[in-house]
């Protein structure tokens, strides 16, 4: 089916639509824009998977949906019933992508709902209504987060991002994209420089994809360009999103992050990450985020096209961590962390 709800002219990633969940399938970005209708939470948890959909907030919003589908789904006539499957579904969701903290975050929230309704029917209810309000939400924070990061850009910026942390990522309109658009739309002229984000490419296929579709500047350029982008005095500014961000401003992100956050302290450039505090974890330790290793197939061929020899070793995290001494700000949207992180971060949560 095709849709063309349009938001700012971003794309909408994940919404409720007569009782299902449709998303965009961001494994045929950028050559097919194909929407997926889900009516079995399964389903769902095989999108997370697969990356069908991707990005922290969508995957948060669309495990709470997941879980509207489950309740659907149910047979229960009572509430201890009722509560049983949607346990069982918050588990299996769960274990698709654990070190994405968004994705445990909207589970926990619809449970928590579940669990004040008294009738089937009522839960029911509640779970529909608390996912399709976490939706709205999500483009509202966004937005928001947006606008305080825009001040931190200047007219004639080249801002350089990694991975994709857009309107594909989230709902809509995006965390580091999102701050990226609001920075346009406060009539600041802008390029973007999008890196390619091996081995899956969400900079090429998403990232450019989404900055071209909404008309804006954006140079693609291979992950191992970034030194040479920023000794050549080609970017003046970074901004990614992130995966997880502990109370230390330790920063868990798109494999690859670290390199750039690295890089652009080496040359005096500005790294800032855009995060909802759902992103946040304020309970675990850096030492303890266990980072999520993926198949080796991801590495070892482009696609479908093979680019290495038969059974080679490889090493794919999909993750890895940026510390907060590379970061020169966290932008959400109760205001921008600056350091010492651990008093700035706690001071946004106490504001919350």
């Amino acid at each position: 089916m095709m849709d063309n709800t349009v938001i700012n002219s971003s794309l909408r990633t994940v919404e409720w639509k007569d009782n299902k969940v449709v998303m965009i399938d961001q494994t045929k970005l950028p050559n097919q824009l194909v929407f997926v209708t889900y009516d079995d939470y399964n389903q769902v948890a095989d999108a997370i998977r697969t990356l069908v959909v991707r990005g922290a907030p969508a995957i948060g919003v669309s495990g709470a949906f997941g879980l509207a589908l489950a309740s659907l789904q149910s047979k229960a006539t009572t509430k201890d019933q009722l509560i049983s499957d949607l346990e069982k579904a918050r588990k299996i969701l769960y274990e698709t992508r654990p070190t994405a903290v968004n994705l445990k975050w909207g589970l926990d929230k619809i449970m928590k709902i579940a669990n004040s309704g008294d009738t089937v029917e009522q839960i029911k209810q509640l779970v529909i209504n608390e996912s399709k309000k976490m939706a709205d939400e999500d483009i509202q924070i966004n937005k928001t987060m947006g606008k305080n990061g825009s001040v931190l850009f200047d007219n004639n910026d080249t801002i350089m991002t990694h991975c994709n942390a857009g309107a594909l990522a989230t709902v809509a309109y995006g965390t580091a994209l999102g701050v990226i658009r609001a920075t346009r739309e406060s009539g600041k002229n802008i390029k973007v420089i999008a890196t390619e984000t091996r081995p899956i490419q969400q900079g090429s296929r998403l990232t450019a994809f989404e900055l071209k579709h909404d008309g804006f500047d954006v140079s693609l350029i291979p992950d191992t360009a970034v030194g040479y982008s920023m000794a050549n005095g080609l970017v003046n500014k970074v901004v990614v999103g992130a995966d997880r961000i502990v109370r230390t401003g330790h920063v868990f992100n798109k494999i690859g992050t670290y390199q750039v956050a690295t890089m652009a302290k080496q040359h005096g450039i500005p790294f800032y990450v855009a995060a909802p505090l759902s992103t946040f974890d304020m309970t675990s330790d850096a030492k303890d985020v266990i980072i999520e290793m993926r198949k080796g197939t991801e590495v070892t061929g482009i696609g479908d096209k093979k680019t290495a020899p038969d059974d080679i070793n490889v090493i794919n995290p999909a993750f890895d961590m940026t510390p907060p001494e590379l970061i020169s700000g966290i932008i959400t949207e109760k205001g921008v962390a600056k350091p010492p992180y651990e008093e700035s971060i706690k001071k946004l949560f106490e504001a919350n």
